[in-house]
């Protein structure tokens, strides 16, 4: 049985559609409109009206002139901008503080162009907006101004904005001076040379009301993506540069801090005019770069991000365990986890155990970043540099954690558990094809652009195939990928003699020694290879042999290590360069 009320809010709804049954459109949009601008102490009460005007607007086709200024002025007030139009009724403003838009209207409501203008400059057409507006793509349109005002949302009083606008300006010219350094170029693909390679990255300036944005990382997975598929836009880590408020002030520049012609320290970076009163004011604000996405990084990442900026971190240092972040970050559906199943190419199946227990511990713990504050354009490259450091962690662990759930039928070709180290290492533990033995391979990441990588097996020592490993890892920058081109060149090994094997590993067991790993490093390219298939890799012919025993903590007792003599230096090689000139090597297919 009906309610008083709901009865009651019948016979008002059905009188006010028979009220204005015959009445057109536009008398309608009229009504909300005076009923929106009266004053009210509560502005809530507004909210039912503006929903019910958004979608009478939607519905309704924009085919005059009339039809398309309300709907600018519906966009302008929906993002909390001003608006009015000229007196000739042929512009509609849409304004701001630090910027405004000019819509250029003929009379039967077409766009013929828009402009923005920013603070101090004059109106410049702007392509984006205009082809938004004549395809009547309002809602985009709206977006983009929403983009807008994030971009010019600047703390203070006028005054104060104003000036907090001018140290962004300088702050940009002087990080794309920074970009536009002379180098080396290192990859054959340019932008993925610049992204990785870059001093700071990649830089976009800030172009049609869009804020400046740096290029930071891209995973060789994501650079061929990009490569096989041009259109779809670019997969690689970004930062945007803005600022912020900040309950204290710090000093801030109002020039450019990079003298002409720059001179450079050794590492090639700007030398910098320190600040000064000349050519610095104290503001309540502080720039930052705005990560997208969010990048999980370790406690102890974001420590020293502090102590560059001096700036103390608003991150939980405390954090949770790295692993688990990296799975919030991937997954839409929020889950606990600890064993994921990997799928490769030619119905090969992987799966692989964190041990959550071990991975519980402080050196592996970290927050999810979002915004990294700086007050300097000095600190830009070291931040970065960390940022790029991080990301090829989460790659390579990302590597193994998929959404791929077990099904009753799946028989994994691999199974491996991944044990955290010290100082950004970790440690694979897998089975070795055809036999019943353990292998261990020990990953350290020694900064953004070194690996560091040592095979433990028994049956070989042998430096050049760590030489081996590394490069693979390098290059595609993945765990299973990596497992699956060792286990193939260990399997093309040719087996010495049974009693010989069986003679060296009785030696072996009666003259234990205490296993310590040796890192054997692969630098990330410092010139640029021709591509070549792995399978031209040489090994040595008479490898030296011992026996291990494979625990969860790095050192291993009673196992002769011995590396065999004139071991084979390391051999510099490109992540991207190889993989976007012929596609995969042969040997990770």
């Amino acid at each position: 049985m009906e309610s008083k009320v709901d009865v009651l809010k019948k016979t008002f709804l059905s009188a006010l559609s028979s009220k204005y049954a015959e009445k057109p459109w536009s008398e309608t949009f009229q009504l909300v409109h005076r009923c929106m601008e009266k004053s009210r102490a509560d502005s809530r009460h507004c909210e039912p009206i503006i929903r019910c005007l958004q979608k009478l607007q939607e519905a309704q086709n924009v085919t005059s002139l009339s039809a398309m200024v309300t709907r600018l002025e519906m966009i302008a007030k929906e993002r909390e901008l001003g608006s009015h139009l000229s007196p000739t009724e042929t512009v509609c403003y849409l304004t701001a503080d630090l910027f405004y838009v000019e819509v250029l209207l003929l009379p039967g409501g077409e766009v013929e162009d828009v402009k923005l203008a920013q603070h101090g400059e004059a109106p410049e057409s702007n392509a984006s907006l205009c082809q938004l507006l004549r395809m009547k793509k309002f809602k985009e349109f709206s977006l983009k101004m929403d983009d807008l005002a994030s971009l010019y949302n600047i703390p203070g009083d006028n005054p104060t904005k104003v000036k907090l606008y001018t140290s962004l300006q300088h702050l940009q010219k002087d990080l794309l001076k920074i970009s536009n350094l002379p180098r080396h170029l290192i990859e054959n693909d340019a932008h993925v040379d610049m992204v990785l390679h870059g001093r700071i990255g990649r830089v976009i300036p800030n172009k049609e009301g869009s804020p400046m944005s740096i290029e930071y990382y891209i995973s060789p997975s994501d650079a061929l993506m990009e490569r096989f598929n041009p259109g779809e836009g670019s997969r690689s880590q970004t930062a945007t540069v803005g600022v912020c408020t900040s309950a204290s002030p710090h000093r801030l520049q109002m020039e450019s801090l990079i003298p002409t012609p720059p001179q450079v320290d050794s590492l090639g970076l700007p030398i910098f005019i320190p600040l000064s009163e000349t050519c610095s004011e104290f503001l309540p604000a502080f720039f930052h770069l705005k990560i997208k996405p969010p990048v999980p990084m370790l406690s102890t990442f974001i420590h020293k991000m502090s102590q560059i900026t001096d700036i103390p971190s608003d991150a939980n240092l405390q954090g949770e365990p790295l692993f688990q972040l990296l799975q919030s970050t991937t997954f839409e559906d929020k889950r606990d986890c600890d064993h994921f199943f990997v799928s490769l190419p030619g119905a090969e199946f992987h799966s692989y155990l964190f041990a959550d227990a071990e991975w519980n511990c402080d050196s592996w713990k970290g927050s999810l970043i979002h915004t990294v504050q700086f007050t300097l354009p000095a600190h830009v490259p070291a931040l970065l540099d960390l940022l790029r450091y991080q990301s090829a962690i989460n790659t390579l662990l990302l590597s193994c954690i998929t959404d791929l759930k077990q099904q009753p039928d799946l028989v994994c070709d691999l199974s491996c558990e991944i044990f955290p180290q010290s100082n950004c290492s970790f440690s694979v533990t897998f089975s070795i094809p055809d036999c019943e033995t353990l292998a261990v391979l020990f990953v350290s990441v020694v900064n953004c652009r070194q690996l560091h990588c040592r095979l433990l097996m028994p049956g070989t020592v042998d430096h050049s195939l760590d030489d081996y490993v590394s490069r693979v890892l390098t290059r595609c920058m993945s765990i299973p990928i990596t497992l699956r081109a060792i286990r193939k060149r260990i399997s093309s090994l040719r087996a010495p003699a049974l009693p010989i094997e069986l003679k060296k590993a009785e030696n072996s067991i009666s003259a234990p020694t205490h296993c310590t790993v040796e890192n054997t490093p692969a630098i990330l390219p410092s010139a640029v290879l021709s591509p070549e298939p792995m399978e031209e890799d040489e090994l040595p012919s008479n490898p030296a042999h011992y026996v291990m025993s494979v625990a969860a903590a790095p050192a291993v007792d009673d196992a002769n290590t011995d590396a065999i003599a004139n071991r084979s230096p390391c051999v510099s090689v490109g992540v991207h360069s190889h993989w976007v000139a012929s596609g995969f090597p042969s040997e990770m297919i």
